[in-house]
């Protein structure tokens, strides 16, 4: 009977490109990572170190470029018209999206291929603990959640699945297969990485995840053309605005709903206590109430995201509570998966 992990390799960690494109010198290399998958994954995994950025061929500042050149760079990824619809569901006034990423190991050590014991023992507290800890809050205040997941996240601790999925209203969605750097790759590694992340995930759990958020939210020059032709309904990824809208590629618009993030709404730079933007989680909590009583008065939307292995410790898992509490004490709040609102106002939109 083959091993676990000489299935998982077969069935989803195959290399990017089929043997007989490669040359001698790329097969032999090939067979070298595939021997170093198969002794070492426990202690490394696959794809853990990332080729470095492809060096561009014109690093001149701006004020060099021609206008042409500003135009077709400013617009290759924009937003186009706003999707903000007349009314949420039910008549209500703001939309409340709560998302976390659950990037544990990945982004602890795997994605640059520098994990040590003490950054992966980090990530697997976001499995071991933190996950369950913040699905148990959630699922206590019936509110449904949206989780963007790096695929390595779920083939690390599968149990995850059976966590999430227990309530029957949470969203599982792709963030990457391994965390990966996407705005560094080209294009064939970039889709084969999230073809295999997609496939794997659909295994797992049962159904298609139809919403993307790329790993550094941000995008390669091929990344929006990859997410359309895979069928992704929506994107949550870019910063063009705080409501949704749809993308414009090259000045056309594409169908794609953005769901927009930012860092003010992101728990994982203020919250890290080694970094220079640390901040204490009672003063967040009062950015995040202040953010939300915004989008309560436009009556738009909230979207935040956390992980797991950030908001999950118990000083901060109080302050997600806090913050819970304080939104249900208005009238006219939709929480709602992030599928959910994209389909919601790309009917609205008419898309």
């Amino acid at each position: 009977m083959a091993s676990p992990l000489h299935t998982l390799y077969t069935r989803f960690l195959a290399p990017v490109l089929p043997a007989a494109r490669l040359g001698a010198a790329k097969r032999a290399e090939r067979s070298a990572r595939i021997l170093r998958f198969t002794l070492l994954l426990p202690a490394t995994s696959l794809w853990a170190c990332q080729p470095p950025p492809a060096e561009s061929p014109e690093n001149e500042p701006g004020w060099q470029w021609s206008d042409e050149r500003v135009l077709e760079t400013v617009n290759a990824v924009r937003a186009g018209r706003t999707l903000q619809p007349e009314t949420w569901p039910g008549g209500a006034r703001v939309a409340v999206l709560l998302s976390f990423d659950v990037d544990n190991e990945t982004v602890l050590g795997l994605r640059y291929g520098d994990a040590t014991v003490g950054s992966l023992s980090q990530g697997q507290f976001g499995a071991r603990v933190a996950l369950p800890r913040v699905v148990d809050l959630l699922d206590r205040e019936g509110i449904p959640a949206s989780f963007f997941i790096p695929a390595v996240s779920l083939v690390l601790n599968p149990f995850q699945v059976d966590v999430i999925q227990a309530a029957g209203h949470h969203e599982f969605a792709i963030h990457g297969w391994i965390h990966e750097l996407n705005s560094s790759l080209d294009a064939e590694t970039e889709r084969a990485l999230l073809e295999r992340a997609v496939d794997y995930m659909t295994d797992v759990t049962g159904m298609r995840p139809l919403g993307y958020r790329a790993p550094s939210w941000n995008f390669s020059p091929n990344t929006l053309d990859i997410l359309r032709e895979m069928g992704f309904l929506y994107d949550s990824s870019l910063m063009a605005d705080d409501r949704p809208y749809e993308i414009n590629a090259h000045g056309e618009p594409t169908g794609m709903v953005e769901l927009p993030v930012e860092w003010i709404l992101d728990d994982a730079p203020v919250f890290n206590p080694r970094g220079s933007s640390y901040s204490h989680p009672r003063d967040v909590l009062q950015v995040w109430k202040d953010d939300f009583d915004g989008a309560y008065a436009e009556g738009t939307m909230f979207l935040l995201t956390m992980h797991p292995h950030v908001i999950g410790h118990r000083s901060r898992i109080v302050v997600l509570e806090e913050l819970i509490r304080y939104i249900k004490g208005h009238d006219g709040v939709w929480f709602a998966t992030h599928l959910e609102a994209a389909r919601y106002v790309k009917e609205q939109a008419g898309l």
